[in-house]
C-alpha cells in the first residue's frame, strides 16, 4: 500500500511538472542565440500562464479570418499559454527588433500552402505587434503576397505553391509535371528560402487540382500520394543543389504540419477530432508515432548535395491537438478545421525556432 502511494504521488508531481514546468525560459534573454548543439524539436509543451502569447490577433489588422480564433468566438484561452521547452536547453524568446536588424536589406519568402501562409502569417504578425509603429505595407499580387518594413528595408514574401512543380493545362487536362520546376526562377536571388509541401498532395476528388501525373513521357491518372509526394520532392532537391549558392541563400524546409481528424492518434479515440480539445498531450512522444510524410522528407533531405535545414516542427506540432480552429475558423460549424493553426498560437513556435536557427547559423 505505501509503495502505490509514494507512486501515485511521484505521479501526481510529474504530471504537475507537465502542466506548469519549471520556469526555463529567460525573459532577459534578448538574442536569439542558442546553445550549441542543442536540439529545439525535442522537448514537452509546459502552461505558464505567467508567459503571455506575444499579441492579441486584435493588434494585427490583416490577420486571416481563418486563423483569428478568438474574433470567430473561440471560448478557451489555455492554448494561448502554452510554450515549447525543448530538452535539456533553452528556446529563447522572439525579438522583433533583433530579427529585423540582422536582415535589414534582405527578403525572406515562405514559399508553400496554406501551412505555409499560417507562418508567414504568424511572423508578420509578430514583427508588427511588436514594433506597432514602424511603418509596413502589404501587397498581394496573384499568388504572391509581400509585407514589406520599408524603415528596415526587410521584405517577407508569401509564395503560395502547393506542390512546387508545375501544373500545366493540356489536351487530356490538367496535368502536375514531376520534372518541372518553373517557379524556381522567382525563387534565385532570396535570402532566405522557406519550403513547404505536404497537405495539398492528400486532397482527391473535386479539391484535386490536376487530373494527370507526367513523370517524363509517361501519364498515369494516380499514384501512391507518398510515392509520389517523394517523387516530387526529389525534383525540388536537385533544382536546389542545381540552382541555389548556399553561401548567398539560407534555406530551410518546414516539417510536415499534422491534422488532428483521428483521435485515436493520440489516445482518445471517443473524441474523434480536434473539436474540444483544450489540453496539449502531454510528454513528449506522439501515441500515434512519426508522421509517414516526414519521414519521406528526412530522407530526401538527407540525400541532397547541399545541406537544408529542417525544421522539423513535426512532433511538436502533433502534440497540440488543441490549438487548431476547429470551428472557430472561417466557415465556422459549417467547416471544420483540424489542419490549420489558431493565431496567436503554434506557428509563433515555429517562428521562435526558426529566429534561433537563422542567428545560430
Amino acid at each position: 500500500m505505501r509503495w502505490c502511494c509514494c507512486t501515485s504521488f511521484v505521479l501526481f508531481l510529474t504530471l504537475l511538472i507537465q502542466i506548469h514546468g519549471s520556469d526555463h525560459y529567460d525573459h532577459k534573454q534578448a538574442k536569439g542565440s542558442v546553445e550549441r548543439g542543442c536540439d529545439l524539436f525535442q522537448g514537452s509543451w509546459v502552461y505558464k500562464e505567467s508567459y503571455p502569447p506575444y499579441y492579441e490577433s486584435s493588434q494585427c489588422p490583416f490577420i486571416e479570418k481563418q486563423f483569428d480564433c478568438e474574433k470567430n468566438g473561440r471560448p478557451d484561452k489555455f492554448y494561448l499559454n502554452y510554450r515549447w521547452q525543448p530538452t535539456g536547453c533553452n528556446l529563447p524568446r522572439f525579438n522583433a527588433e533583433d530579427f529585423l536588424r540582422i536582415h535589414r536589406g534582405k527578403s525572406i519568402m515562405f514559399v508553400g500552402d496554406s501551412l505555409s501562409l499560417n507562418q508567414w502569417q504568424s511572423l508578420t504578425c509578430l514583427l508588427h505587434t511588436a514594433l506597432p509603429h514602424a511603418p509596413y505595407t502589404n501587397v498581394r499580387n496573384g499568388a504572391l503576397s509581400i509585407f514589406t518594413f520599408p524603415s528596415y528595408d526587410v521584405k517577407l514574401m508569401f509564395s503560395r505553391n502547393a506542390f512546387l512543380l508545375d501544373i500545366v493545362a493540356e489536351k487530356i487536362g490538367r496535368v502536375l509535371h514531376l520534372d518541372s520546376i518553373s517557379a524556381g526562377e522567382t525563387w534565385k536571388g532570396i535570402d532566405v528560402l522557406i519550403f513547404d509541401s505536404w497537405h495539398w498532395w492528400l486532397h482527391t476528388g473535386r479539391k484535386q487540382p490536376w487530373d494527370f501525373i507526367r513523370e517524363g513521357n509517361h501519364i498515369v491518372r494516380d499514384m501512391d500520394r507518398l510515392v509520389v509526394y517523394g517523387k516530387a520532392l526529389n525534383t525540388w532537391a536537385k533544382w536546389i543543389d542545381n540552382n541555389i549558392d548556399l553561401k548567398q541563400t539560407k534555406v530551410f524546409f518546414q516539417g510536415v504540419s499534422p491534422d488532428h481528424q483521428d483521435s485515436e492518434q493520440w489516445g482518445e479515440p471517443g473524441a474523434k477530432t480536434c473539436v474540444g480539445q483544450t489540453r496539449p498531450v502531454l510528454g513528449s512522444k506522439y501515441p500515434g508515432g512519426p508522421s509517414q510524410a516526414e519521414l519521406v522528407l528526412e530522407k530526401v533531405l538527407g540525400a541532397m548535395q547541399k545541406p537544408v535545414q529542417l525544421l522539423n516542427i513535426t512532433t511538436l506540432s502533433q502534440l497540440r491537438k488543441d490549438a487548431h480552429p476547429s470551428v472557430y475558423g472561417f466557415g465556422g460549424h459549417r467547416s471544420l478545421d483540424c489542419t490549420h493553426w489558431c493565431l496567436a498560437g503554434v506557428p509563433d513556435t515555429w517562428n521562435e525556432i526558426l529566429y534561433a536557427s537563422l542567428t545560430q547559423n
